[in-house]
Formats: C-alpha cells, sequence, structure tokens
C-alpha cells in the first residue's frame, strides 16, 4: 500500500508519502539524507517480515513535499510523529538510517514512551569537523553526472528539489542547535537500543558510536569490521538478521 498524506504541522502543511507493508506490530523505516523509502528494497522484504512496516519519504526526499524549505532534524521528528498518529500507530519500533537515525534520536527523546525498541545505524550525537567538511563540498557545481542520475532516480520532484536538498545539506555544516546531544539528554531515551556503526565511517569516527553506546541506558553496540558509513548495505545479510533478532527480542 502506498499513500500520500497531506497532514498539518507547525502551522505548514506537508505532503507526505509513505508505503506501509504487511502485517503485525507496527516497524517505522527512516531512510537516510539524501536517500527515499525505497532505499530499502536494497535490504530486502525480509527485514519487515512479520511486522506491518512503515516506510515513509520524509519530508522533501522521494514523493514527500518540504514546504518549509529546510531540513531541521528535530522538526522532521515531530514530522514523524504527526504522521504517525494520523496512522493511528502509538508504540512502535524502528530502524533509521544515517539522517534517518539521526531522526529516530530526536524521536526517542520527544516522547520517550512511545519509541519501543531501536536500530541506529550510522547515528551521531553530533557532527564532527570530518562530517562538517564533507557537507561543505554539497555544491551543485561539484556534483557529477553520475550523482544527478542517482538523485533523479530517488527524487520525483524535479531539479529544484534535489538542488535543495544538496543546499539543505551543506547547511548542515553551520548549524549546532539540532544534532547536539549530551549524555544526560541520551540518558533519557528509554527504547532498547542497538547502534551499528562501520569502524572505517568517514564521516563519523567510531568514538562517537562508543560516547552514545555509554550513554543510552539500555544500548547495544555492534562494530562492523571493515565497514563504512553504509555498514548496513556492505554487510546486508547480517544487518538483516542481527536487526531482526534485536526487534523481535521482548
Amino acid at each position: 500500500m502506498s499513500a500520500l498524506i497531506r497532514k498539518t504541522h507547525l502551522g505548514g502543511s506537508i505532503e507526505m508519502h509513505v508505503d506501509i507493508h504487511g502485517e503485525g506490530e507496527p516497524l517505522v523505516l527512516l531512510h537516510g539524507f539524501l536517500g527515499c523509502g525505497r532505499d530499502f528494497r536494497h535490504l530486502g522484504e525480509t527485514l519487515h517480515e512479520g511486522f506491518r512496516a512503515i516506510v515513509p519519504d520524509l519530508p522533501g526526499h522521494g514523493l514527500s513535499g518540504n514546504p518549509r524549505g529546510t531540513f531541521v532534524f528535530r522538526e522532521v521528528a515531530r514530522d514523524m510523529y504527526a504522521l504517525l498518529d494520523e496512522l493511528g500507530i502509538d508504540r512502535f519500533r524502528a530502524i533509521g538510517l544515517s539522517g534517518g537515525a539521526c531522526v529516530l534520536l530526536h524521536m526517542a527523546t520527544q516522547q520517550p514512551r512511545r519509541v519501543e525498541a531501536m536500530v541506529i545505524a550510522a547515528a551521531t550525537p553530533y557532527f564532527p569537523e570530518q562530517a562538517r567538511a564533507a557537507m561543505r563540498q554539497l555544491t551543485v557545481e561539484s556534483r557529477s553526472e553520475e550523482e544527478w542520475r542517482e538523485m533523479r532516480e530517488r527524487h520525483a520532484r524535479g531539479d529544484e528539489q534535489i538542488v535543495a536538498l544538496w543546499e539543505q545539506g551543506r547547511a548542515f555544516a553551520d548549524r549546532h542547535d539540532d544534532m547536539n546531544f549530551t549524555p544526560p539528554y541520551l540518558a533519557t531515551i528509554t527504547a532498547r537500543t542497538l547502534i551499528v556503526y562501520g569502524d572505517r565511517d568517514h564521516l563519523y569516527p567510531v568514538e562517537l558510536a562508543l560516547e552514545m553506546y555509554r550513554a543510552i541506558p539500555d544500548a547495544r553496540l555492534w562494530v562492523v569490521p571493515g565497514a563504512g558509513h553504509g555498514a548496513a548495505f556492505e554487510e546486508r545479510e547480517q544487518f538483516v538478521r542481527v536487526a531482526r533478532s534485536f526487534l523481535s527480542t521482548h
């Protein structure tokens, strides 16, 4: 089932595209920044087997609109809760990849009771300088034809949408009040949490995974040897097996 839900949040209206698959307990799947919900197809349907999978395109991504013109993880977390309220979903489990995992950190601190368990792959409590340096390179002029092709395959609202996403990503480099999780703040998370990191992540050094692991009360840590920022896809079969086992545990 696919749906385009028009919802009101923070005084504005967003057309939010969401795919819903299967039956069972709700499992929210949040893709990374610059990606879209269809990215989870690369992990296979086994990932959400036995669950009711809720797979949105985040604001401004894929088929979803973003009239705000900005991408702030804290606000996107509120958007996701508004979407879940529209679908009548209270408590849920979740998997977030990169930017989607950062959204989940905000969701788990905004309304801790509602997040039962979550797998956060390539999340970060804050943006280190090496990530900010990469963000500053997100200029339209520096994008290759291959990157344009990949973005056009994911984002259906035209080149203006794609340019906006790159500009929003570049703006992360100078923002310090959104992804800014201190240990006491992370300690408010009550969800069982599996942190997944590649030990060769070029954006977020593995030390950041340790910071989150030590601060989140009910956390597990899986560091994938030799994997980079996309560890979930690089070790797809193992990731699916471990994530499903963790999320299915009561």
